[in-house]
């Protein structure tokens, strides 16, 4: 049965492992894909073998219902065709898909990928920064991690009489406004990736954010002062 809000990560290779070696220390349900059996061997996490770029194969692993899609195959070709099908499946989910080639950036962007990351490791980085863990007063955290093209995610405390307190995704409309995104939301060390336009953000959340560097700055701007 498919499960609202968990993740799909495609591809077991270096950048996959990465994500699943974050993944593993948080209560994230996810799906790893890959064409390679022998990848999965003493492996002790849901997983499908097959190919990442196959819609049939995407649909297995709970594609249509993903809150994120990770895409990290090795071949950009299989990028492109896996981000163009997970986007058709799923026009909510966000897709972050990995570049082997500087080249390939642009057409990844145009298959529907939300953000693409050029190095081998920003997956990895960026998922570990987004869930790191919050604890104590000096919860409010203003580092971030950039990604191609100045893409950026920040995770910040709504504090005491902020205007996000009690406000639904769907009311504060971010993505028209401004052009950010809320992507994941900790409330009491439960972190939600299943966040829709009627998820309600509360005094005490933290929320992670995506966005260029002027989207966020303008943000904080707007909704952190």
């Amino acid at each position: 049965m498919e499960t609202k809000g968990h993740l799909v990560v495609l591809g077991y290779g270096d950048v996959g492992k990465s994500i699943v070696k974050v993944l593993r220390e948080w209560p994230f349900r996810f799906v790893v894909v890959d064409s390679e059996e022998r990848v999965f061997e003493s492996v002790d996490f849901e997983h499908i073998v097959g190919n990442g770029a196959d819609e049939e194969v995407l649909i297995a692993s709970g594609v249509k219902t993903a809150s994120f899609i990770f895409v990290a195959l090795n071949d950009d070709t299989n990028v492109i065709f896996a981000t163009l099908i997970a986007r058709s499946l799923n026009p909510e989910s966000t897709i972050v898909a990995r570049a082997n080639s500087v080249k390939s950036i642009d057409k990844i962007y145009k298959a529907g990928a939300d953000y693409v990351g050029s190095l081998s490791i920003v997956a990895g980085q960026m998922l570990a920064k987004m869930t790191a863990n919050c604890v104590g007063k000096s919860c409010r955290i203003d580092e971030d991690i950039m990604l191609y093209e100045g893409i950026e995610i920040e995770k910040h405390r709504v504090e005491k009489g902020s205007s996000l307190d009690r406000k639904s995704i769907g009311d504060l409309d971010l993505e028209n406004k401004i052009g950010c995104t809320v992507i994941a939301l900790e409330r009491r060390g439960l972190v939600m990736t299943d966040i829709t336009k009627k998820t309600i953000i509360r005094e005490g959340d933290v929320i992670a954010v995506v966005g260029s560097n002027k989207q966020v700055s303008e943000f904080k701007e707007e909704y952190l002062k």
